[in-house]
């Protein structure tokens, strides 16, 4: 069944889940909101009518139509290289000043990114120093990052990567493989907390020495890019780091001048001013 689902529609669905869930998807970019909606739509074989008549009468479905419309898309130490200049430039920084400190994955989905920081930080022992906070709105991704359980073929891409960016061992030190499916060490999250958290209208819950939010604005418009922005330099101290995508920026935000680009290929920001 091809369809088509036009703005109108894409208002309806989005005013509905606003009013009655309290997420509010009407800032995010519409070309991919359209096309995760036609995705929906095929994926579960429903028509406009019957996902709206579905979100309204059945609140269950809620978390099944986060979970697909969220981009859970990533793997380890992607980007290598933006791994390397947090290992050898940001974090080093960062310990000039503080031997303690914070660190927060927005949007941090299944839970890879996490994972790599945190192996990261143990090769270079102050792993026990680092509180990490990993955020996303979806509460079945976030359960399935806690499990840090992946499908065992998803490694060779998750090594390749650690190679590249020139890690102490191998990834296979830090799991175990059984039945098609690895888990890793379920110590390297000890200093992680979990918790939901909504970029759009959740609240500032912790101050950061480290923010690292990437591949998450490119779906929002531009209004909300900025309205997020503002929210990630009230979160950092003075003198943290902001890394986000390499598609993303903040040159034209309202609060670019309150950051120094630190490493503009990497897209890494220090914030200057409060």
């Amino acid at each position: 069944m091809i369809q088509d689902i036009d703005i109108a529609d894409l208002k309806r669905i989005t005013e509905l889940i606003q009013a009655k869930y309290g997420y509010d998807f009407r800032n995010y970019a519409m070309s991919s909101f359209k096309r995760r909606m036609l995705r929906i739509l095929e994926l579960k074989n429903l028509t406009v009518e019957s996902l709206i008549r579905k979100l309204n009468d059945s609140p269950t479905f809620i978390n099944e139509f986060l979970d697909e419309l969220t981009v859970n898309v990533t793997e380890m130490f992607r980007d290598p290289s933006f791994w390397r200049v947090m290992r050898d430039e940001i974090i080093p920084g960062i310990l000039l000043n503080h031997k303690t400190f914070n660190i927060w994955h927005a949007g941090c989905s299944s839970g890879e990114e996490v994972l790599s920081m945190a192996i990261l930080l143990r090769e270079m022992g102050i792993h026990n120093d680092v509180s990490l906070y990993a955020t996303d709105l979806d509460t079945t991704i976030l359960e399935k990052a806690k499990m840090a359980t992946y499908p065992a073929k998803n490694m060779e891409l998750n090594e390749k990567n650690y190679i590249r960016f020139e890690g102490k061992w191998t990834l296979k030190d830090y799991c175990k493989e059984e039945n098609g499916k690895v888990t890793f060490d379920k110590g390297l999250l000890a200093n992680v907390t979990f918790r939901k958290h909504d970029l759009v209208t959740g609240d500032i819950f912790n101050k950061f020495d480290l923010i690292l939010c990437r591949n998450v604005m490119i779906y929002f418009n531009q209004n909300l890019q900025n309205e997020v922005l503002k929210k990630f330099h009230e979160s950092l101290f003075k003198y943290g780091y902001l890394a986000i995508g390499s598609k993303e920026s903040l040159i034209w935000c309202d609060v670019a001048n309150r950051f120094l680009v630190v490493n503009n290929e990497e897209k890494v920001y220090k914030k200057i001013k409060d």
